[in-house]
This record gives structure tokens, C-alpha cells and sequence, in this order.
């Protein structure tokens, strides 16, 4: 074999390698059906935007593959937002640094809409992080009301554990993932969050929980305190006794739609506690 036939075998060989390595993969923005429609605009019965929070791990495109279009067709404007990526995974980073980016998309959302307040439904992490950034950042003004599907409010006692179809290289654990620690229970963070109290003048909260949530543990620290005209806590199988829908799944749930959508229609304050969702 000649010396220059021996080097491009060398390299040939380098180069497949190279490919076979793991690397991160990289996150790309997608926007889930009937969001972020730059365009639309407000009308009277629904007055406020929604911008829908993913939870960690997840991307808007996954998280609000359902609730997203229900939300449209039932004539709101709605948007979505990626936001605290870290090794290719969205929702990771500190929490406090993802409220930060949730900031200016909220500011984006108001100036684009012409409306002076969103309303904001978030799941797991994205139904607790907008907390941080209506309390600590100045956003409260900005939000007419807080919408969390299985939010971690308290945080949790169970373990945060990225799902296999979600991690970019084979070494990649919940140990590189910053917002999971913020979401365990007595974390600095979470004692920093609730320091001053569960709400903030100003915003209504309504929280929908699951009892059989195996992230967010033990499933009613998602409750908020908080007076009735301001706070509505929210167990599904209250409603809907045989309804087994889990933490990951509860934004696809129709009853989990329905609440949405109730607490959403109020004119002022949380959803309405009596509301009885259609079951399925």
C-alpha cells in the first residue's frame, strides 16, 4: 500500500469514527399547532394571550401537542416558548435563569397583541418557574392569571429523570440538569420561592393536580395557599374519579382541556371550583 493510499485510509477512518461519537443534540424550535401566530389579535371574550410554559425536559412542540390547538379553536390567541436549554435539552437550566427568558417573551406577547396582560398555563416546572418571574422579576403586573397543570410549587420528594427519548448522549442524567435539583424539596431555591409566601398580590392561580403523579410527590404540595378569590386548587379525580391520567401526560388529558378552559373564561379570579368537567 502506498504511503498516500495508507493516509486517505487513515483519514477515511478518522472521519467515520468522528461520526459514531455522541454528541448533544441540538434543539430545534418548533411551535406546537394554533401557536404563535405573530398576528393575531385579542378578541373581547378573550382578551388575554395565553402563553403555554413547558416542564422540564420538554419542548413546546411536545408538551402542547393538544391543549395548544384546543385552546385556538376555542378563539384565544395563543403562544409558546422554549427556554432554559442546556446540552440540548430545553427546561434544564436554573430556574431562576429560565424566568429570566420567560421575561421578555411575555413583553414580546403584550407588545405584538396589543393586550396589557397574558394569561399563562404552565406544566411541572413551567407551571411553577412563572411564579419566580411574577414575584422576583417584576412580572405580576404583566399576568391576569397563573394556569399550572401538575406544577412543582413546593417541589417535590420523589427523583426528576429525563425520559430516554429526550437524552442527547448516553452519560447525560438528572445529575447535569439544574433545574432538578431547584425542584427538590427544601432546595435553596424552593425556600427562596415560597420565603414570602405562595402568591403575589395582583394575579389569579388556579393549579390542577393528579393523584397519581409519581413526579411531583406527594401530589398536593402543588397546592397553593392562598384566599378563594385568588386561589383554586384542583384534584382531577375529584371531578373525574376513574380518570388515570399521570404527571407527564396531564396536558393531553381532555378534562385537564376543560379546566383549562373554565379557568381561562373567568373574567376575574381562578376557575370556578364547582365546574364539572365532561369525564371521560
Amino acid at each position: 500500500m502506498s504511503f498516500l493510499t495508507r493516509a486517505l485510509s487513515v483519514a477515511a477512518t478518522a472521519i467515520l469514527a468522528s461520526s459514531l461519537v455522541a454528541v448533544p443534540a441540538q434543539a430545534v424550535d418548533i411551535s406546537p399547532p394554533g401557536a404563535n401566530d405573530w398576528s393575531c389579535k385579542p378578541s373581547a371574550n378573550h382578551p388575554y394571550p395565553v402563553i403555554l410554559v413547558p416542564g422540564t425536559f420538554e419542548s413546546m412542540e411536545k408538551n402542547w401537542s393538544t391543549l395548544s390547538p384546543y385552546l385556538k379553536s376555542e378563539g384565544y390567541c395563543v403562544f409558546a416558548l422554549n427556554y432554559g436549554e442546556t446540552n440540548g435539552v430545553y427546561a434544564t437550566a436554573p430556574v431562576v435563569e429560565s424566568a429570566k427568558q420567560l421575561a421578555p417573551f411575555v413583553d414580546a406577547v403584550r407588545s405584538a397583541t396589543g393586550a396589557k396582560q397574558v394569561n399563562l398555563v404552565g406544566h411541572s416546572q413551567g407551571g411553577m418557574m412563572p411564579r419566580y418571574y411574577m414575584g422576583f422579576l417584576g412580572g405580576a403586573k404583566y399576568v391576569h392569571q397563573l394556569v399550572g397543570i401538575a406544577p412543582s410549587n413546593h417541589g417535590t420528594k420523589g427523583v426528576i429523570l429525563p425520559p430516554p427519548d429526550l437524552v442527547p448522549t448516553p452519560d447525560y442524567t438528572a445529575a447535569g440538569c439544574a433545574a432538578c435539583a431547584d425542584q427538590q424539596a427544601g432546595s435553596a431555591f424552593m425556600q427562596q420561592l415560597n420565603a414570602n409566601g405562595d402568591t403575589v398580590a395582583g394575579p389569579a392561580y388556579t393549579v390542577i393536580s393528579t393523584v397519581h403523579d409519581e413526579v411531583v410527590i406527594p401530589y398536593n404540595s402543588q397546592f397553593l395557599n392562598g384566599a378563594a378569590r385568588q386561589v383554586t386548587n384542583i384534584t382531577i379525580q375529584d371531578k373525574c374519579p376513574a380518570d388515570v391520567f399521570e404527571h407527564d401526560q396531564t396536558p393531553n388529558d381532555p378534562v385537564v382541556h376543560q379546566l383549562v378552559a373554565n379557568a381561562l373564561g373567568q373574567a376575574s379570579g381562578p376557575a370556578d371550583p364547582a365546574y364539572q368537567p365532561a369525564c371521560i
